[in-house]
């Protein structure tokens, strides 16, 4: 396949247009939580919708960037890339701005870089190339590429950012499946990943086991660790079907929900938007990942169905987590609901990943319009 750069003509007429409305839809109810949550937040910050507006714009032309430069070009880059994103979480565990366990972020004047989150799409690009390269179809291969992920994976252990490392493991694993791995390699890294639990478990920080331990039973430590999971459940049953209505939610406005603006901002919309609210974000979220996994299914290029592939389980994975965490029903791990969430890093991340599976949709149409 041709590697090419597309005119802004064939990118108009070949553009995925539902993946585009999804997008923009998911985002736009993001910001109106974000208004809600922002007024929330102690010591209230409503300046965070607007900032979160401006890196929505960033993120456009980050968006619209990926699409004119074309993801073939930056599969070229993958290995430079990737090189990059560890030397970045490398500098980060010496410079690095250490909040709420973990040494995660770049202070930079006014702003915060996570370069993990960058990381997940420059692990997308390396998997891509590595797994469509060398086929993890022999113990050798499958190594090989669990080597490739696993030192990204092991410099967010080192900060520690557990939230992170399951993303990528996540990623790698869909990658594996994708590119061809065996069901008894799979099915053996998952056995070993059961067997290691034990040791695991030594190794996790106190305020780590405790987000566990709590997820079990709250109660153990209702005023401490458990006091999140427990105002996030009853902001998300207090909605009921349709919800209290926009800028109406007590457990946010009089502040008992920590973190309404990142961690817990479904419990804000689910609490004002209830039943009815939940539904329809979920349904805009699963026609989203439809989109995705048919441009992959589309595409002939594999190096493009395991891009995608990857790509849609990252933000699978965060959606299911992120959004079960805040009902009680998973461990909380500090995970961004994509779309939603305040955060630049985040967002921008989100909409190169977008921008790269638009760009494996232009070409795929391309081709067969030729």
């Amino acid at each position: 396949m041709a590697d090419f750069s597309p005119s802004w003509t064939e990118i108009r007429k070949n553009l995925d247009r539902p993946l585009v409305v999804l997008t923009l839809g998911l985002f736009v109810l993001g910001l109106v939580a974000l208004v809600s949550a922002s007024l929330g937040v102690r010591r209230n910050h409503p300046e965070y919708p607007m900032k979160q507006l401006l890196w929505g714009l960033l993120g456009a032309l980050a968006y619209l960037g990926v699409l004119k430069v074309g993801y073939q070009n930056f599969l070229k880059q993958a290995v430079p890339l990737y090189l990059g994103a560890l030397g970045l979480l490398v500098a980060l565990l010496v410079l690095g701005h250490a909040a709420k366990g973990a040494q995660s972020w770049f202070h930079l004047g006014p702003f915060r870089l996570q370069p993990s989150e960058l990381g997940k799409v420059a692990l997308g690009l390396v998997l891509a190339k590595h797994c469509s390269r060398v086929p993890p179809e022999t113990p050798r291969a499958f190594l090989g590429t669990l080597g490739v992920a696993g030192v990204s994976l092991s410099l967010l252990l080192l900060q520690p950012d557990l939230g992170s490392a399951l993303v990528y493991g996540a990623m790698t694993m869909v990658a594996l499946w994708v590119s061809g791995a065996k069901p008894s390699y799979l099915a053996c890294l998952g056995g070993a990943g059961l067997l290691a639990f034990p040791f695991a478990w030594q190794g996790l920080k106190t305020y780590q086991k405790m987000r566990l331990l709590v997820f079990l039973d709250p109660t153990l430590d209702p005023q401490g660790a458990g006091y999140n999971v427990i105002q996030s459940r009853i902001a998300v049953g207090s909605g009921g079907l349709v919800g209290k209505g926009f800028l109406a939610g007590t457990q946010s406005r009089l502040h008992f929900l920590p973190e309404p603006h990142t961690d817990f901002i479904f419990s804000v919309f689910a609490e004002e938007f209830g039943f009815l609210g939940c539904s329809l974000v979920l349904c805009l979220f699963a026609l989203l990942f439809w989109r995705m996994i048919k441009v992959a299914l589309q595409s002939r290029d594999l190096r493009a169905k395991i891009l995608v592939a990857t790509l849609s389980a990252w933000l699978w994975f965060q959606v299911m987590e992120s959004i079960a965490m805040s009902m009680g029903l998973a461990p909380i791990t500090g995970l961004p609901l994509p779309l939603f969430s305040y955060g630049g890093s985040s967002l921008l991340a989100e909409a190169l990943a977008l921008g790269l599976v638009q760009s494996v949709a232009v070409s795929t149409a391309r081709e067969r319009f030729d």
